[in-house]
């Protein structure tokens, strides 16, 4: 509410506010893949990569638009700098190639939270996750979880901002049969993998907490000094998830988290009745 309103409860609505009327409805009728990205390529959505940073020069990814790190300053705080060091360990560059495939046109955003051997602190995450919010990053690459209970409420705070934000959060489930965060979180779009290896194939889970699952085993993927290797976790899964997510807000930027769900729920590959198969 931008008011207060002294005759109703904090956060209501009177039936005569103009959010209460009908609201504009664009959607089609059947909502199918043409629809949902047809024809896009990613163009002017912002995908922040939080991992170990990227290394722009690499062939399959073609670029990198901005590159910021996670910094710890002498007085123990935390602040976001510029960085030009690539990719520490690589799992970052491979995520990066694999959203650049999808989405050819986006802008990728490396925040460079881990380090060498994809090793980092909670804090770190939380600051750069922060800043990618912050910035009006549309989609964030979460590779990565943590099992720790005093981080996942710092996270969940995040998580929920950037679902009211506007911001995506695409995140990875553990590789292991262990509770971690923000996948569990309902506030994010959390994936698993498929042993299929067509990438446009993802299918909804109707048991969750994990939502999505898409191609992540036995694939090729970009690596370090300009390398490829074979790979396969649920890291490269969620990439795929995220580089479809920046196709369908390319082509309909007003699309909320929530909105955004659904047609990736409407347009997998397993809802029954879907028109492209």
């Amino acid at each position: 509410m931008s008011e207060v309103d002294a005759d109703l409860p904090a956060w209501s609505l009177r039936r005569d506010d103009p959010r209460a009327q009908k609201l504009p409805r664009s959607w089609p009728h059947s909502v199918d893949r043409e629809w949902a990205w047809g024809g896009s390529e990613g163009r002017g959505v912002g995908v922040a990569i939080v991992d170990s940073g990227i290394d722009g020069g690499h062939e399959l990814v073609g670029g990198v638009q901005r590159a910021v790190a996670v910094q710890k300053t002498d007085a123990g705080d935390w602040r976001i700098v510029d960085d030009d060091s690539g990719d520490l360990a690589g799992h970052g560059t491979a995520c990066a190639g694999i959203v650049r495939w999808f989405a050819p046109k986006c802008d990728l955003w490396s925040v460079r939270v881990l380090g060498a051997g994809s090793k980092g602190g909670a804090a770190a995450l939380l600051a750069g996750l922060r800043w990618a919010v912050q910035q009006g990053c549309e989609v964030v690459n979460l590779s990565l979880s943590t099992p720790k209970r005093e981080t996942a409420a710092l996270l969940h705070e995040i998580a929920d901002d950037a679902y009211f934000g506007g911001s995506v959060f695409v995140a990875s489930a553990h590789n292991l049969d262990v509770r971690s965060y923000p996948w569990r979180f309902s506030s994010v779009v959390s994936v698993a993998s498929h042993d299929g290896d067509d990438p446009f194939e993802f299918l909804y889970n109707p048991d969750p907490p994990v939502e999505f699952f898409a191609r992540g085993m036995d694939m090729e993927v970009a690596w370090l000094e300009g390398s490829r290797i074979i790979a396969a976790g649920n890291s490269f899964a969620t990439a795929h998830m995220t580089g479809i997510c920046a196709l369908i807000l390319a082509k309909h930027p007003d699309l909320t988290p929530f909105q955004l769900k659904t047609v990736l729920r409407e347009t997998a590959n397993n809802m029954h009745g879907r028109a492209d198969g």
